[in-house]
């Protein structure tokens, strides 16, 4: 059935200068399912006035605080059905506990929060507010990485052996934070980030790990270290991981891996065949039977599942990847919520949500608890 109309959307953060506000502002975009009509952009009320205007929206709506927005917009018979959350990651639970508790879906940037016990704090107000709550973990919706987690669940690999994942950028290779680097200054922060290159980016690979392979670990041993001196955070990560299958996985981030841009790759073998996919070449899908050659999936293969195929945008060989990525999120986000709306089931969503996000939290607490104890296996059902 065809929505009535397009959603109305809210933002929190992505004020002047700010990356991943613009990134969202074009994901909710690239379907048409959603107006931007408020917005709590920045602190600065300044700059939350000229964002606003730059964005066409009524200065009424351009807020001098997201508690007053959320209180506002939830009192307005045109008020906003969602908010989505392109803040600093100490904002996201406060924010977005304001707003579910106003009854206003919420679409949040990861990672979930600053650490797992304000992760379970969080799933407790979803949970009694009854509204949707999607994380935007967006490489989970490449076209190709959907394909590459039905291959796995559907046995193709055979018994899952191996995991290997790694998230590699060199942005940070020296002390960014210190610069006029926004993007850089409040992640340097131990009480804005919560988490350095674990919570950045190793959070991306974990989630990829375990939505392709359908996998959460049962233990792990971890090592943070912090390369470049005078660095309050983490810039590199590694992690061997155990399942329960008795698989074994290694999980590998850096923001110091000098010459990687964003070099997110994942590898799953299993006891048939492996997979291979890697984020700078998101067309691609290879696959390698044990006992016949190696061959290359892409968006335009005939052999992909229906559902895949309807994801994407442009003709087959056309480049897709990041910003689509964004855009599927933001359309399945749109389906789910108007469910939600409409007080209708909504079944088989594929979107990280709550769940993802608390699980994320506890990684990173478990690797955390690891590092400090010089690598201990750490049972990860009681991180």
């Amino acid at each position: 059935m065809k929505p009535q109309r397009r959603l109305r959307l809210g933002m929190v953060g992505g004020g002047e200068g700010a990356f991943i506000g613009a990134v969202h502002r074009l994901a909710a975009r690239m379907d048409d399912r959603y107006e931007l009509v408020a917005g709590a952009f920045s602190s600065s009320l300044e700059n939350c006035q000229r964002t606003g205007a730059a964005l066409w929206l009524d200065p009424a709506r351009c807020y001098a605080s997201y508690q007053k927005m959320a209180a506002q917009e939830a009192a307005r018979e045109d008020g906003i059905d969602v908010v989505a959350i392109v803040t600093p990651n100490f904002l996201h639970a406060p924010v977005a506990t304001a707003f579910l508790q106003a009854g206003i879906h919420v679409i949040c940037d990861k990672p979930l929060c600053l650490n797992a016990q304000q992760a379970s704090q969080l799933a407790a107000v979803v949970k009694q507010s009854q509204c949707q709550f999607i994380l935007t973990h967006n490489y989970s919706a490449y076209p190709l990485i959907r394909e590459a987690r039905q291959r796995v669940l559907s046995g193709e690999l055979g018994e899952i052996r191996f995991v290997e994942v790694e998230y590699l950028q060199d942005w940070m290779s020296e002390l960014v934070e210190q610069t006029d680097n926004k993007q850089a200054s409040w992640r340097g922060e131990p009480a804005k980030a919560g988490a350095g290159c674990i919570g950045d980016v190793g959070t991306h690979a974990w989630q990829l790990a375990s939505f392709v392979s359908g996998m959460l670990p049962q233990s792990l041993s971890a090592e943070l270290a912090t390369v470049v001196a005078g660095r309050a955070l983490d810039d590199d990560v590694r992690v061997t991981l155990r399942y329960a299958n008795g698989a074994r996985g290694r999980l590998w981030a850096s923001q110091v891996a000098s010459g990687h841009e964003n070099s997110l790759r994942l590898r799953i073998y299993g006891s048939e065949a492996s997979l291979e996919f890697q984020q700078e070449n998101p067309n691609q899908l290879w696959i390698r039977p044990r006992n016949a050659p190696a061959y290359c999936l892409t968006r335009g293969s005939g052999v992909l599942s229906d559902e895949v195929r309807t994801m994407g945008r442009v003709p087959a060989g056309h480049p897709e990847g990041y910003l689509e990525g964004f855009g599927q999120i933001y359309r399945e986000a749109a389906d789910q919520i108007w469910a939600a709306i409409d007080g209708q089931p909504f079944s088989g969503s594929l979107l990280p949500g709550i769940d993802d996000g608390v699980a994320g939290m506890k990684f990173i607490d478990a690797v955390r608890h690891s590092s400090a104890a010089d690598g201990k296996w750490v049972d990860f059902s009681a991180a």
